[in-house]
């Protein structure tokens, strides 16, 4: 391994935690909006505007979209859970809580849905860093990690691909692996990669996280190739480039 790439160390909370929020809703695998009297399902209809807000699309004949047509806006609160994108026990890497007052925007798309804006009130993210509250102004002004559109499909194929999963494996200092760890590939962003370390059945050993850090953060997916063959310390090669 090169010199110029830091040692492996405990993984711990990188970026702010209006940063991670912000990262965690980009792509949640699971997003619940609540309103007094009704719950919607609203994983991958969701997003956050270049104003900072979260906007959710609401089908126009469902309960919670003519409540809101209704009042005018609502008290709403919307939870949002990160699981990791690859098998493993205990996949939950994050929770996410938003209150606030949900009002109406206007309607999108050939069957109309209703798009909603959260004013928002509180936030708060538990995660690696713990539970934190989080700022409304911090979450707004807040940018999220540039490979978490990509996250999911990268770590993906970086599972696939066993040579550079035992490589990884092998990066992990003996101090942090036990004797039949099994590791687990956990999170990517622009810091590095997180794996998790698998105590073996029957050890009374928790389970815990390891950060394979880059020598220098990456700005954009296409950068993770050589990120990743100077953390290996192998020759550069073809770009590990997301699908257009």
């Amino acid at each position: 391994m090169s010199g110029n790439i830091p040692p492996a160390t405990v993984a711990v909370a990188t970026g702010t935690p209006a940063e991670r929020l912000r990262t965690l809703l980009v792509a949640a695998d699971s997003v619940t909006l609540l309103t007094p009297t009704h719950r919607a399902e609203l994983t991958g209809r969701h997003r956050v505007g270049t104003d900072g807000r979260l906007r959710v699309e609401l089908p126009a004949d469902s309960g919670a979209a003519r409540e809101l047509a209704r009042e005018g806006d609502l008290p709403a609160v919307v939870h949002a859970a990160d699981l990791a994108p690859v098998p493993m026990p205990d996949r939950v890497r994050g929770r996410a809580t938003l209150t606030g007052w949900l009002t109406v925007e206007g309607l999108r798309g050939r069957r109309p849905d209703l798009v909603a804006v959260l004013h928002l009130a509180t936030a708060g993210i538990t995660d690696i860093g713990g539970t934190t509250p989080i700022d409304p102004d911090a979450f707004a002004t807040a940018r999220p990690d540039p490979l978490a559109p990509a996250e999911t499909e990268l770590l993906r194929r970086l599972a696939t691909d066993a040579s550079t999963v035992e490589q990884l494996t092998g990066l992990v200092p003996a101090r942090l692996r036990p004797a039949d760890a099994r590791i687990h590939l956990l999170r990517l962003d622009r810091a590095g990669i997180v794996l998790r370390v698998q105590a073996p059945a029957g050890s009374t050993a928790r389970a815990h996280d390891v950060r394979l850090p880059f020598a220098r953060p990456l700005r954009d997916p296409d950068q993770l190739g050589a990120r990743l063959d100077a953390l290996l310390g192998r020759p550069p090669r073809r770009a590990l480039r997301t699908r257009r």
